[in-house]
């Protein structure tokens, strides 16, 4: 019975979540459309998160540097919690603020889009990485769980997910993820046809 109870309440939680999906919708459309116009010239996705947002994370850039809808060429996107060498380094001479944001210094460059991820929106090595890519000029954009948060207020543009839940806002941030994908691929599939080259549909 307890699980159950638990399943019911992570529905409502899940319901709740999935609505502000859909309010944020024209938002999701707007950042697919920046990285089918930024990615295929060369930039980059920095994507980190602590935990199950570091999953979240990676997730993400395995669609980008894969595929999700469309046959397409791979694209730049590095999730920096994977780079476990780096990572160990930086965590033994600099500390655990720095973890993400002297990756994020290292390999970012005019251009490129930062996207963090945090279900508290307080994380302070994801708060410290926001900082850093402002710093450097980059672009930075959360998924965080309810506002208001410190992360959400530095982010040049978040979606905050107001679930009752880490593990529903969790959830909820893989369904933008896809939801973002999505948005991209369908106007890189549109480019491509105006273009002329063929697209080849996967199932």
């Amino acid at each position: 019975m307890l699980g159950h109870s638990w399943l019911e309440r992570h529905e409502r939680e899940l319901g709740d979540g999935l609505a502000e999906v859909e309010s944020a919708w024209p938002l999701i459309q707007s950042w697919g459309e920046q990285l089918a116009r930024s990615l295929p010239d060369g930039g980059r996705v920095l994507a980190a998160g602590n935990g199950g947002s570091a999953a979240e994370a990676q997730h993400l850039t395995a669609e980008l540097v894969g595929r999700f809808l469309t046959e397409r060429r791979p694209l730049s996107a590095i999730s920096l919690h994977a780079e476990s060498s780096s990572l160990t380094a930086i965590l033994n001479d600099y500390g655990g603020d720095e973890m993400f944001a002297r990756q994020v210094e290292a390999h970012g460059r005019p251009g490129d889009i930062v996207i963090l991820l945090s279900t508290s929106g307080a994380s302070s090595n994801v708060l410290h990485a926001a900082k850093r890519a402002h710093d450097v000029g980059l672009t930075v954009w959360a998924l965080t769980g309810p506002a208001p948060n410190p992360l959400a207020a530095m982010a040049d543009s978040a979606i905050a997910v107001p679930a009752g839940s880490t593990a529903a806002v969790q959830e909820v941030h893989l369904v933008i993820i896809h939801a973002l994908c999505a948005a991209m691929d369908s106007v890189l599939a549109a480019r491509s046809m105006l273009e002329g080259a063929p697209v080849r549909r996967t199932s």
